[in-house]
């Protein structure tokens, strides 16, 4: 039964992903089996190292954030992730991410 569905709650602002409902506020459900679970959480993980490199560059007035390279990954890894959401989420939610600036499904396949 590896390959059961479950239902899962996303929050791209917490960088989490929760199996529980009421656990902590959610911004998408999702229904995957749990094979895809490391998938979010290995991409949360590298957002996460990416801000705080952007952080420490945030520090150096000299280089625009626009010409930084750690900023564009962030928008990539944020695109994969709506990309994800898409792909198991409901008809509902499908046309609301379609409609966001970031999702663009020719892109993310590469």
């Amino acid at each position: 039964m590896e390959n059961e569905k479950v239902k899962m709650y996303v929050s791209i602002g917490n960088q989490q992903i929760y199996p529980h409902k009421y656990a902590s506020p959610w911004e998408y459900e999702v229904e995957m089996s749990k094979e895809f679970l490391p998938v979010f959480e290995e991409i949360f993980r590298q957002m996460d190292r990416l801000e705080f490199r952007n952080f420490l560059r945030a520090h150096l007035p000299y280089v625009p954030y626009h010409y930084d390279k750690n900023n564009h990954e962030v928008d990539m890894k944020t695109m994969k992730l709506y990309a994800l959401i898409h792909e198991f989420s409901d008809e509902g939610t499908k046309r609301f991410i379609e409609g966001l600036p970031l999702f663009r499904p020719a892109e993310i396949t590469r």
